[in-house]
């Protein structure tokens, strides 16, 4: 079959020679493809979207052949999770706990440890009512343990959960621990609880069991002094590197060691330190031997544990008798586990147990859940395949029978051969209130299985029943009414819930079956459509006729234009280039003209996607808003806001009535302007009047520039800090006003005129003035003349008068609102206290020496004076390390400190001068911006300066505005650290050890004080 592309032209092929009002039966059908063929099974591999008579390859393969009842559900077998016949238990990994596993496992083996955990006293499970439904939650170690050895024994599952226990041990299931130290942390735990039971024989089974002794014998060279220091084990931890049997690994453990030097012996006898030996020496071994083989080693390059993965010998039968004090006793040791760590790293792997069976003496592998007996060439205890490829090539050395060697396993667990030919191992058997928690929990499962299985069999029932209908249903699928192809899918999908048949999406706005929309449905047989209409509900029906005459004419005209419309376009471009002298043929704008193929080619792809996508909605309800459209269409660029012709020539083109004629056939609704249209009379006399007002406006700016010429060009301005001799009277205006007022002069024909002097803007609530002498700068305030203010009040409107005064003992028009100017004040200080990424510059010195030529403070002078550059001395002269300041003194304006009416120049004084900086920060050589906020630490500050300058924190001595930085917790904003602050930083001197600097970043804390 043709792909899919290929039938939709093949579909509409026959448009390029019938015209819409031609189009027949035959034509409607070809575009609804109906008379195609359907295809055959196994005649294409996948469904054909583009043949609606195709029913090959929606999923019907399924159910047409022989079916496997499996397929009917996705439900595992229940007898899978069921313990088989002489078989253990095994234990669920929570995650990362197949280390507790593997011990659990060891442990429960141990018979008498099992005996010992049975016998102790559990009042709780003795009393717990087996008939409630509230399920049996042990408390303590030994009632978890307990539970959990007797399902282990007499459990009916295949696997049990250990989250009981792992939760009461506080053990963080995600998170791997050190198996070795588990080991050594549970059994003393478990000691300790079973100290506390009453049975003398439960008391000290771990002893009985673990607990071996020893004793650290030294024997003074000098004297020859012995003396002894006996201490108790339950493991013992031998070191194997450089060895490879297990035999060396014990010799090295008791080897003779020489205490001399630094580490010589006191001696008790000779009353001073002499050179002595030390050894160990094995008094007693208990019944269970474990070697902790120490794997997990430090290593002092890194810093980190790794793993020894040496490959160590083990027998299955060990003589312990000459490595005993007494030589000559009997001591013969029976392998019985070895646990394995699978993995080259110390961090990360996987806990395995190989175990024996005491009672038939076979070895299993317990993985946790999985558990498989080892026998023949799978009997190679301690040997698991590594999860990652080792980097070592060390091949396996070869081992005689009863001899096996492993480079992972980290625990040997002997056991004591008695001598008693007699003696089996005792049969343990689980007390009767805890068998009756086990066949509670045995009965559950069994329920469980019962369930699974129901589940299974109603599944099984379901698809066959769904088997024999698709089998019916499908024979009589050709072909004669449509149906969504997606809800036959999921019909023939038994995983999902058949909803009822949906062909709503699929109709036009005619009600009908859209043309592009064949692509998702199937035609059908009227009795089959019967059949799923009667059982699943739905509609509409679709059926043949149901086929659109009114959208496949629409097509057909769209597809028409869109093949004529290249052709056209090389007709009008050759017609409008020929000039029309007559006054007849219509008015078209430029830039339509000059973009009429792209605009009609996106209405005709607009119009086909309407025709695809209208869903069953009415005419013209898919169609955009025009209003909402912000592109202009065809003609529309000459339309007034009026809807009339607009007034400009220079923006439209007389073009032919041929030209016309044909475009109007792709912009039917495009305004129409024949050549003797008169343009819109209401934009003539708007356009008069915005003459009028243009000229109007340009005399109103002439008059003001000519009468305040000087305040226009900012030329001889009174100043406040030198009052001038020829008045007593000065005015203000806000600058805003000022500025607004020359950019209408500059542009009197674009901008409005000024009409008020809004100087309300200037005043506080209380109707007082909130700047002083000193922040009225020129950034806030333009300072007038008399003679200006009048020509201002004659020109606007002015809402206040700000009037100063040359004496503070005349009235002036505003007082000093005192209350609302420190207001003013703290809403400034606060906004330098609270900001963010802001910029600070860090300036640094070198040999207590600073040249500040490029960066000289600039003294209070006016504009015109130049500004001073010098070279300044950074000590004791600099104003950034001393708050004393005897330089050279200017006369400042000050404020009055009382509520005085008058602001007046005869308050300027002398006072204590510092050094104000320029508003615009000139950077200098050295000089590094860091951008910081407000609530960041001075100790982070000096972390971003130790990164900028390579001084350390502890090094860097920190100053601004004189002002010492020392206290590292404070925020920069509490410090007075203001936005385009200069900091000084002066280092003292480097140290030869750097990887202090380490430990700041760590978040180490520091503190100095120069």
């Amino acid at each position: 079959m043709a792909p899919r592309l290929q039938l939709e032209r093949a579909a509409w092929r026959w448009v390029e020679s019938v015209r819409p009002e031609d189009v027949t039966a035959e034509n409607i059908e070809t575009a609804y493809r109906v008379l195609l063929e359907g295809c055959k099974r196994g005649a294409c591999r996948r469904n054909c979207k583009g043949n609606p008579n195709c029913l090959v390859g929606i999923g019907e393969h399924i159910w047409l052949g022989e079916i496997d009842e499996n397929t009917f559900h996705n439900i595992d077998d229940p007898n899978s999770e069921r313990r088989s016949k002489n078989t253990f238990v095994g234990l669920t990994n929570l995650g990362a706990t197949c280390y507790v596993n593997t011990f659990l496992q060891v442990w429960f083996h141990n018979l008498e440890m099992r005996q010992a955990i049975y016998l102790c006293q559990n009042s709780r499970a003795e009393e717990f009512a087996v008939e409630d439904d509230t399920d049996y939650e042990p408390q303590e170690i030994c009632e978890h343990l307990q539970y959990l050895f007797a399902l282990l024994q007499n459990s009916n599952r295949r696997y049990i959960d250990p989250s009981g226990l792992v939760k009461a041990l506080g053990l963080d299931t995600g998170q791997q621990q050190d198996a070795q130290e588990f080991s050594k942390l549970f059994l003393s735990l478990l000691e300790d609880t079973l100290s506390k039971q009453k049975n003398p024989n439960v008391q000290n089974i771990i002893q009985q069991q673990f607990c071996g002794q020893f004793a650290y014998i030294t024997v003074c060279n000098h004297c020859g002094r012995e003396s002894q220091l006996l201490s108790r084990f339950y493991e013992l931890e031998l070191n194997i590197q450089g060895h490879k049997q297990l035999s060396d690994c014990v010799t090295e453990f008791l080897k003779e060691e020489k205490l001399e030097g630094d580490n010589r012996y006191f001696c008790e006898n000779c009353q001073s330190k002499q050179n002595a030996t030390r050894e160990i020496r094995l008094l007693n071994l208990p019944h269970t031997l474990n070697f902790q083989l120490m794997r997990f080693v430090f290593d002092r390059q890194t810093g980190h544990k790794k793993k020894l993965n040496t490959y160590i010998g083990f027998p299955e039968i060990l003589d312990m008798g000459p490595f005993l004090e007494k030589k000559d006793e009997k001591c013969v040791y029976e392998l019985n586990a070895v646990l394995i760590h699978r993995g080259v790293s110390a961090y990360s792997g996987h806990y395995i147990a190989h175990l024996r069976d005491g009672r038939t003496n076979d070895w299993y592998k317990f993985n946790d859940e999985e558990i498989e007996k080892m026998e023949g060439k799978k009997l190679q205890l301690g040997s698991e395949e590594d999860i990652e490829p080792s980097k070592s090539q060390t091949r396996k050395p070869k081992c005689i029978k009863g001899y096996h060697s492993s480079r992972n396993a980290y625990m040997l667990v002997y056991k004591r051969q008695v001598e008693e030919v007699s003696h089996s191992e005792p049969n343990v058997q689980v007390p009767d209130f805890l068998q009756r928690l086990v066949d509670r929990d045995n009965r559950k499962f069994e329920e469980w299985c019962h369930e699974m299985a129901e589940m299974r069999k109603q599944s099984v029932d379901k698809g066959k029943a769904k088997h024999e209908e698709v089998k019916e249903i499908y024979e009589l699928l050709p072909a004669f009414e449509f149906i969504p192809l997606e809800w036959l899918r999921k019909w023939l999908d038994d995983s999902t819930v058949t909803k009822p048949i949906d062909n709503s999406k699929f109709s036009c706005c005619h009600g009908k079956l859209h043309p592009d929309k064949i692509e998702d449905v199937k035609r059908i047989s009227q009795k089959a459509a019967d059949i799923f209409f009667n059982r699943y509900g739905g509609g509409p029906r679709l059926d043949n006729s149901s086929l659109c005459r009114e959208c496949v004419v629409e097509r057909c005209r769209v597809l028409r234009l869109k093949n004529q419309l290249n052709e056209d376009y090389k007709v009008i471009s050759n017609m409008v280039k020929i000039s029309n002298n007559s006054n007849q043929g219509y008015w078209i704008g430029k830039a339509s003209l000059r973009s009429w193929r792209q605009l009609a080619l996106e209405q005709l792809e607009e119009e086909d996607d309407e025709l695809k996508h209208t869903n069953g909605k009415p005419n013209g309800e898919n169609k955009k808003d025009d209003n909402d459209d912000e592109n202009l269409n065809f003609n529309e660029d000459i339309l007034c806001s009026h809807g009339g012709l607009c007034t400009s020539e220079n923006e439209r083109k007389l073009v032919s009535n041929e030209v016309w004629n044909r475009l109007k056939t792709y912009f039917p609704k495009a305004p129409e302007f024949p050549a003797r249209q008169e343009s819109c009379p209401k934009c003539k006399t708007l356009e008069r009047e915005c003459e009028e007002s243009e000229a109007l406006n340009k005399m109103i700016a002439n008059d003001q520039k000519m009468a305040l010429l000087n305040l226009f060009q900012d030329k001889n301005r009174p100043s406040l800090q030198k009052w001038p001799t020829e008045t007593d009277h000065l005015y203000i205006v806000s600058l805003f006003f000022v500025e607004e007022w020359r950019k209408f002069i500059r542009r009197p024909g674009r901008c409005t005129p000024v009409s008020s002097v809004a100087n309300g803007a200037l005043l506080c609530p209380h109707g007082g003035l909130m700047f002083t002498y000193e922040s009225m700068s020129k950034e806030t305030v333009a300072v007038l003349w008399p003679s200006e203010w009048e020509i201002i009040n004659r020109f606007f409107l002015v809402d206040q008068t700000i009037k100063l005064s040359r004496n503070y003992r005349q009235t002036s028009t505003r007082y000093l609102c005192l209350e609302c100017r420190e207001g003013l004040l703290f809403q400034q200080q606060r906004d330098l206290r609270e900001y963010t990424q802001a910029t600070v510059y860090i300036r640094k010195i070198v040999d207590n020496t600073k040249i500040m030529k490029d960066a000289a403070p600039e003294l209070n002078v006016s504009g015109s004076e130049a500004e001073d550059e010098r070279e300044v001395k950074i000590g004791d002269n600099d104003p950034d390390f001393n708050q004393i300041n005897n330089g050279a003194k200017r006369q400042k304006l000050s404020v009055p400190s009382s509520g005085s009416c008058t602001l007046s120049s005869s308050f300027i004084s002398h006072q204590k001068q510092g050094i104000r900086r320029s508003t615009r920060h000139r950077k200098v050589r050295g000089e590094k911006a860091l951008i910081v906020s407000a609530n960041q630490t001075l100790k982070e500050l000096k972390i971003q300066i130790m990164h900028a300058f390579s001084v350390a924190p502890f090094d860097q001595n920190l100053s601004v505005d004189g002002r010492c930085l020392t206290e590292d917790s404070a925020t920069l904003g509490s410090l007075g650290v203001v936005p385009e602050s200069v900091i000084f930083l002066k280092a003292d001197e480097p140290i030869a050890d750097y990887s202090a600097m380490d430990d700041v970043l760590q978040g180490k804390s520091f503190s100095f004080c120069d």
